[in-house]
């Protein structure tokens, strides 16, 4: 099992509140990323998002500053809004950090949770879908040959061009980012794809029947072998004790809430559904390493998944709780896991 973290970046905030600078937020991530390398986490995401809150906009650029400052953790998007960007620039970017890295990097393609790219970048929302399923196609196209010839209605056709550099390992691991989409579950089993569910809501186990779906999709496309794998993306964070880590963790929680309320119409964050989430069977890994690890392993019988990755760093949350929960996650969590699965 592969253990891990991703963020989207968190800008610190005032005692008053207010926020910091996004600056420090990006060198604050930085800086986690270099430490998970140290302390022996296996994956670092960077996932895409545009906000004052969450200002890692641009995951190609940290992933390739930390690709040179770091030795054995792999790197990738978690995720890369695919539908808004150009698959062209994407592989570009992702196979020179990967060079820089020495053949550590891939990608996890996705629509995105949040839609602030579209106006952003002048994409209509009607075109959700059709954008996202041609870009793969060409991301993929993209990955498979050297020289690409692709033509489609979303961006202008490529004929026999070259697309360079070319990743180390001659590909890059190219995952399809799912929040629960029986769809695109289903695609990526068709594509041959690894899947990454993003499970931040409801009983996590309830995801074995997509996990299922993916599986037997893949089998019927004639794709076998070590592709075909799930990675579980979940909200967490570990502290010495689980009453620490839920006094930590539960003030970032509700300014995160908070906002996305003021933007999506949702009503005020309660404690109660914090707490109910961060309870087993919820879906917030919230706890001591002993908690962490036992949840991990419990859920694995459900999805039989190969990596659990935690977005720890939201609503202002301190870096020092931040870089403490890494350590804790890669040398008291990690190797219970290990323990557990082996002994099952």
């Amino acid at each position: 099992m592969e253990i891990g973290v991703y963020s989207f970046g968190d800008t610190p905030r005032n005692p008053d509140g207010s926020f910091r600078s996004t600056a420090e937020a990006i060198r604050n991530l930085f800086d986690g990323i270099v430490h998970a390398d140290k302390v022996g986490l296996d994956f670092f995401g960077v996932g895409e998002h545009h906000t004052v809150d969450m200002p890692a906009s641009s995951p190609a650029a940290l992933i390739s500053a930390a690709a040179g400052a770091t030795t054995q953790i792999r790197l990738g998007s978690a995720v890369s809004v695919l539908s808004t960007d150009d698959p062209v620039r994407v592989f570009q970017q992702f196979a020179t950090a990967d060079a820089v890295s020495g053949g550590r990097v891939e990608i996890t393609a996705g629509r995105g949770s949040s839609v602030e790219s579209y106006p952003l970048f002048g994409y209509d929302l009607q075109d959700y879908d059709r954008l996202y399923e041609e870009k793969l196609d060409l991301l993929l196209t993209i990955n498979e040959n050297e020289r690409v010839t692709w033509s489609g209605s979303v961006r202008p056709a490529l004929n026999d061009l070259v697309v360079v550099p070319r990743p180390v390992n001659g590909r890059l691991p190219i995952w399809v980012a799912t929040g629960g989409s029986a769809p695109s579950s289903a695609r990526a089993g068709r594509l041959g794809l690894p899947v990454a569910y993003a499970i931040i809501g409801g009983e996590p186990a309830r995801f074995a029947p997509l996990a299922e779906l993916y599986r037997r999709s893949a089998a019927q496309a004639g794709h076998t072998g070590e592709n075909i794998k799930v990675s579980v993306a979940a909200f967490g964070l570990i502290a010495p004790t689980r009453q620490e880590a839920l006094e930590r963790f539960y003030p970032g929680w509700y300014n995160l809430n908070l906002e996305m309320g003021k933007l999506r119409g949702w009503p005020a964050p309660q404690r109660r559904q914090f707490e109910l989430q961060a309870e087993a069977p919820g879906a917030y890994y919230v706890g001591s390493p002993d908690d962490i690890a036992e949840r991990i392993v419990h859920l694995h019988g459900y999805l039989g998944h190969m990596r659990h990755f935690l977005q720890m760093d939201f609503g202002g949350l301190q870096q020092e709780y931040f870089l403490e929960s890494i350590t804790l996650l890669a040398t008291e969590v990690k190797p219970r896991v290990a323990r557990l699965l082996a002994a099952k």
